[in-house]
């Protein structure tokens, strides 16, 4: 089948730009930042093998993404597996140190913030509940060994609840800083597969390759490729329901080959109407709440699940830098890397920061020169960025040398 091409000219980057956008990190914690992108970039997904492929109608790759767009599916629940492999180092206990260090600073942080939980998704192998009753009412359920992580969305209601720390997190929808949660919250496959059709275009090759079953449900299979070289993505494989046109499994595999990226579905799923009693949710007795940011002070607040305020005032975070005003995409398609001024002096060397930091900082990434002078290059399996000495980062799901060739012409 000859390869369909949309008129849609969003690209990979430009979609990765909205997200790095509300992004923060600090400059001794650029690598983690890193990955931090990759996760919003490739969202949430599970590993799940097909079963069986169901003969179903032939129909096209323009029909099959038209299905798609048109799906119009609100309510729904089911249980979804997620496995992660960006390849990204052992941090030997570093990154719980840095989290735990944050958590732990005074500055309001709480091991229920869906910012900071949600990161875990990053890595590793995870299972989910899901459930939707239309726009406003959504829970998701991250089930860890003898715990559960709770995001729950009812109404101007945003609810992040911590089990094993007995931690609340709460905003409402009509904040600023709770809407972008609610945005950064993953549900369905059908959050991804959004996403990476945002990136199809006259740089794209997009089929349907025969049929799969999920969840027991059959499934036509949704091609996405890169044309050119020099990307990162391999290509982009999506199962569709056949009735509603909901994806319900989304994998991710690297040019680089080996095990997928990201490999995301449904293991189980139903579209009957969730029970109301699913969406409802009290801080329980003795919990520890702490209140979203505010648009007028952005400062945080806890107290615990009786009112009682605890502690208020705490520092807003440092963020990327003011040069994010001035972000650009070089390149086009798939290739296209963004590029950022932070306005700091780039990443410090190992011996600059000492200690357990600092030999962590030289046991990743690789140092490049050019045009640009000097920096370093981190990677993972599908997003690197190059952080160079005087502060400038490109970001990219491209090659090491893309990166450099997008610094020379930068």
């Amino acid at each position: 089948m000859a390869p369909f091409e949309t008129d849609d000219s969003t690209t990979a980057a430009e979609a990765d730009d909205r997200h790095a956008g509300r992004r923060r990190a600090a400059r001794y914690v650029v690598p983690v930042a890193v990955v931090g992108v990759a996760a919003a970039t490739i969202g949430l997904v599970p590993a799940l093998a097909d079963s069986g492929d169901p003969d179903l109608p032939k129909i096209s790759a323009q029909a099959l993404i038209e299905k798609i767009a048109a799906s119009d599916v609100e309510q729904l629940s089911g249980t979804v597996r997620i496995s992660t492999d960006l390849g990204l180092p052992d941090l030997g206990g570093l990154e719980s140190s840095l989290t735990s260090g944050a958590m732990d600073s005074g500055d309001g942080g709480s091991s229920a913030d869906p910012s900071t939980k949600l990161t875990e998704l990053a890595s590793g192998t995870h299972t989910l509940r899901v459930a939707a009753d239309g726009p406003d009412r959504q829970k998701l359920s991250l089930l860890e060994s003898g715990s559960e992580y709770s995001v729950i969305h009812d109404g101007k209601d945003v609810w992040g609840y911590d089990s094993k720390s007995n931690e609340v997190y709460h905003a409402t929808a009509s904040d600023s800083a709770a809407a972008e949660k609610e945005q950064d919250v993953p549900a369905t496959p059908k959050d991804m597969t959004e996403e990476a059709l945002k990136a199809v275009d006259d740089t794209t090759s997009v089929t349907v390759d025969g049929t799969a079953q999920v969840a027991g449900r059959d499934a036509y299979r949704l091609v996405i490729k890169p044309k050119d070289s020099g990307s990162t993505v391999g290509q982009i494989t999506v199962a569709v329901d056949s009735k509603t046109g909901l994806p319900l499994k989304f994998t991710l595999t690297p040019s680089s080959g080996g095990a997928a990226v990201i490999d995301a579905g449904f293991t189980q799923v139903s579209f009957a109407k969730p029970a109301a009693s699913t969406f409802d949710f009290t801080p329980p007795k003795g919990a520890k709440v702490t209140e979203g940011e505010t648009i007028e002070h952005g400062e945080k607040s806890a107290h615990d699940g009786h009112g009682k305020h605890e502690g208020a005032g705490a520092k807003p975070e440092e963020d990327l830098g003011k040069g994010l005003d001035g972000l650009k995409v070089i390149g086009e398609g798939w290739n296209s890397v963004a590029t950022f001024d932070t306005g700091g002096e780039g990443m410090p060397s190992g011996s600059e920061a000492g200690g357990d930091i600092g030999g962590f900082l030289d046991s990743l990434g690789d140092k490049v020169t050019g045009k640009f002078g000097s920096g370093t290059v981190f990677s993972t399996r599908l997003v690197n960025a190059l952080m160079t000495d005087d502060g400038k980062v490109y970001v990219g799901a491209v090659s090491k040398d893309a990166l450099v060739k997008a610094a020379n012409a930068g």
